[in-house]
C-alpha cells in the first residue's frame, strides 16, 4: 500500500515547463562576405534601430497565416530571439557598415563634430516594419523582413534629407516551424542589410 501511495505521489508532481528555444542570426553569418579592399567611406551615425509596435521589446518569434488572417500576428510559444529583432538587425548593420567606415552612435562625441569638410557625419535611421514568418499554406512559408531607412545630415539650421527608402526581402523557409522561420528571417535580414549598405553609399555620393 505504501508503495502504491508513493507511486501516486510521484505521478502527481507537476512537470517543469519546457523552456523556449533561443535563436539569433548565427555565430558567423558574416563570414561568407569577402574582405573589402576598397577605400574606406566617410563615417556614419547609426541611430538605434526602431521596431514597429510591440516588436520594440518583444523577443517572440512571430508568424502570420496568410491563408487564414494575414493581419493577425501570432507567436510561437516555445521559440524566442535572444534579443529583440530590432537589436539583432542593428548589430548586423553595424558589422556590415563597419567593414568600410566608422560607425558611430548618437552619443559619440564625434557624431556631433564636423569633419575635415566642416560637415557633420550623416545619420542613418532604420525602422523595422515587418519581421515575421509568413505562411502561404500549412507547409510553405517565407521569412519576411521590411525596413524603412532614412539618411539625413544634421546642421545648425536643421537636417538635410539625403534619402529615404523602404527595403523588403523574403526568403523561403526550409521547414514549417520556428527553426525554419528563424533561419529564413536571418537570411532575409542579411540581404536587407547589404541592400541598405549599398544604398547608403549611393545617397552619400
Amino acid at each position: 500500500m505504501g508503495s502504491l501511495l508513493l507511486l501516486v505521489g510521484c505521478a502527481a508532481v507537476p512537470q517543469a515547463p519546457a523552456r523556449p528555444v533561443l535563436y539569433d542570426f548565427g555565430p558567423g553569418w558574416m563570414d561568407t562576405l569577402p574582405a573589402s579592399t576598397l577605400a574606406p567611406l566617410s563615417p556614419v551615425v547609426l541611430a538605434d534601430v526602431q521596431g514597429a509596435g510591440q516588436a520594440d521589446a518583444s523577443t517572440a518569434v512571430q508568424y502570420r497565416l496568410a491563408y487564414d488572417n494575414a493581419r493577425q500576428l501570432r507567436a510561437y510559444q516555445l521559440a524566442r530571439w535572444n534579443q529583440p529583432p530590432a537589436q539583432l538587425l542593428e548589430q548586423a548593420l553595424r558589422s556590415t557598415l563597419g567593414q568600410r567606415r566608422a560607425v558611430l552612435r548618437g552619443t559619440d562625441a564625434r557624431a556631433a563634430a564636423p569633419g575635415a569638410t566642416g560637415v557633420r557625419p550623416a545619420v542613418l535611421r532604420v525602422q523595422l516594419e515587418e519581421f515575421s514568418q509568413v505562411f502561404t499554406s500549412t507547409t510553405d512559408s517565407v521569412g519576411l523582413v521590411r525596413v524603412r531607412a532614412t539618411v539625413v545630415v544634421p546642421s545648425t539650421s536643421g537636417e538635410q534629407l539625403l534619402g529615404q527608402r523602404v527595403f523588403t526581402t523574403q526568403q523561403p523557409a526550409a521547414s514549417a516551424d520556428a527553426a525554419g522561420g528563424t533561419h529564413a528571417l536571418a537570411e532575409a535580414a542579411s540581404v536587407v542589410v547589404q541592400d541598405v549598405a549599398q544604398w547608403l553609399q549611393e545617397v552619400q555620393r
